[in-house]
């Protein structure tokens, strides 16, 4: 028991310290960022090494949203994911050039700063323009390329939205943190725009009529309207406020930015984007076209439900664990564990599980660089979970009778035999349905995850709509799957329901 006990307090603080570290390495980094401005600042000059450091771990790490053809998007290769597109090839080519392996990260673009800042990524190459208030946070690269911005529309609506002004009074859409969100706000005031994190479902809106039009770089929509023969694209001749698209790295490193720079010189000398890089991502995008269908993406879906699965599984095994040391810390007499477990369960369930999961990976992750985003997530769903079955299980042992628990003393029982054999039995029955309807609802909310670039369910969802071009099919097939996996769960569970009401 004192073993117990002294575990239990290293468990209390440990876990504020976990809380705490990312808040202060954040201020810590915050505060050399601000005076970054002098020669001497150590951290500016630890990122000018960053070449060095990246040609000794092998890797050069790219994040991008590769739902943006030409740019980068995905196709199957053997019914696996493979990442394509002229600034694919662009990385490919950085990498090489660095003499490392390419690793992509994909997540979604307004992520993406967050990723660089926090040192997740090497580098962000994602259609992403130089603007002013870019410039003030990052470092960007010489550019590489530049397109205007062109409106993706209904087809039948070509003759009635010929330009800018004809979407006065009427929705429209952009990627968030793109430079078109920008451009609605100050050149289409009085235009309803709206943004989202997908593309893909920028799409799935146009189509099913929630937008009337989507703003997006030209070459981008000329793809989806080559691809969709219900999609028709054209300039809006609305002024380019931002320079072209350049890579980006974290502010103050040079050393990353010249020899990108080196690469970019390279590259814009052959002419290899216009000549051969955009033409080879026309041809996958055409070649599957032809072959195309959500069912043949199986695999996608499959690798989601094993990641969807290894995430519940692992979940609810740490979500049960930290609930019932939380529920007794609650539950105890002593005021320190009492106020730490109230601190927990309160801030747990008063905060999103997406912030708390962007929030892990990005915070936690900032000192942990080497934190899988897997790890992160069930880090964070956890956690959730702990706070919610700590409250169910509290109030499980409160529902018994106090004089239970008397009866039992009176009987010579120990106050652990009491707990064991009398209270937590009772407890278990009557908390079950409530514990079985946390485990269906952390089985859903696993797809919070692939706001971090898990592959579980729904990213790989998203990857079949960018794919294949199609959007509320493959929503269609992920439903049925989601609810396959909860009716299963939801059986299995009232199954030993009725095996504790029968022995009892």
């Amino acid at each position: 028991m004192k073993g117990f006990k002294r575990l239990l307090l290293l468990t209390i603080i440990a876990f504020p310290i976990l809380l705490c570290a990312p808040i202060t390495a954040l201020a810590t980094n915050g505060s050399s960022s601000t005076s970054s401005s002098s020669g001497n600042n150590p951290s500016q000059t630890a990122s000018n090494d960053s070449v060095q450091e990246i040609k000794q771990k092998g890797t050069l790490v790219v994040g991008m949203s590769a739902a943006y053809p030409p740019y980068e998007f995905t196709t199957k290769e053997n019914g696996k994911t493979k990442y394509v597109g002229f600034e694919v090839s662009l990385a490919k080519q950085f990498a090489k050039d660095l003499g490392v392996k390419l690793v992509i990260k994909n997540m979604d673009f307004d992520s993406l700063l967050v990723a660089l800042e926090t040192g997740k990524i090497d580098a962000i190459i994602s259609g992403m323009n130089v603007t002013t208030e870019r410039k003030k946070s990052i470092d960007f690269s010489n550019t590489y390329y530049s397109g205007d911005s062109y409106f993706l529309i209904n087809k039948r609506d070509k003759d009635k939205l010929v330009n800018a002004k004809s979407f006065n009074g009427k929705t429209v859409g952009t990627q968030n943190g793109t430079l078109q969100s920008t451009l609605i706000s100050k050149e289409m005031p009085k235009a309803n725009g709206k943004g989202l994190a997908k593309l893909s479902s920028l799409v799935i809106g146009l189509q099913s009529h929630k937008y009337d039009g989507i703003l997006m770089d030209a070459a981008t929509a000329k793809a989806y309207m080559a691809n969709n023969s219900s999609l028709y694209a054209f300039d809006s001749k609305l002024p380019n406020t931002a320079g072209g698209i350049a890579m980006a790295f974290p502010k103050g490193d040079t050393s990353l930015v010249n020899a990108a720079n080196q690469t970019i010189k390279k590259v814009n000398k052959e002419q290899l984007i216009n000549k051969k890089w955009i033409p080879e991502a026309s041809q996958y995008m055409k070649s599957y076209k032809k072959q195309n269908t959500v069912l043949s993406y199986w695999r996608y879906f499959a690798k989601g439900i094993k990641y969807t699965l290894i995430i519940t599984v692992v979940s609810v095994i740490f979500g049960f664990l930290l609930g019932t040391l939380f529920a007794l810390m609650r539950l105890s007499k002593n005021k320190f564990f009492h106020s730490i477990a109230i601190c927990y369960i309160e801030f747990l369930r008063g905060t999103p599980m997406m912030v708390q999961i962007m929030f892990v990976y990005f915070g936690i992750g900032a000192i942990i660089q080497s934190l899988p985003a897997l790890l992160a997530g069930i880090i964070a769903v956890s956690l959730n979970s702990g706070a919610y079955v700590a409250e169910i299980i509290r109030s499980g042992i409160q529902s018994i009778p106090l004089g239970q628990t008397e009866a039992a003393r009176s009987l010579g029982m120990s106050k652990n035999e009491t707990f064991r054999y009398v209270i937590m039995p009772q407890a278990l029955k009557n908390i079950w349905p409530a514990l079985g309807n946390e485990l269906i609802t952390l089985l859903k909310d696993s797809s919070l995850v692939s706001v971090i670039g898990v592959s579980e369910l729904m990213y790989q969802t998203q990857l079949v709509q960018s794919a294949t071009y199609k959007g509320v099919l493959p929503l269609f097939i992920t439903m049925i799957i989601y609810f396959v996996l909860t009716f299963t769960l939801s059986r299995i569970l009232f199954y030993f329901e009725g095996r504790m009401k029968h022995v009892h």
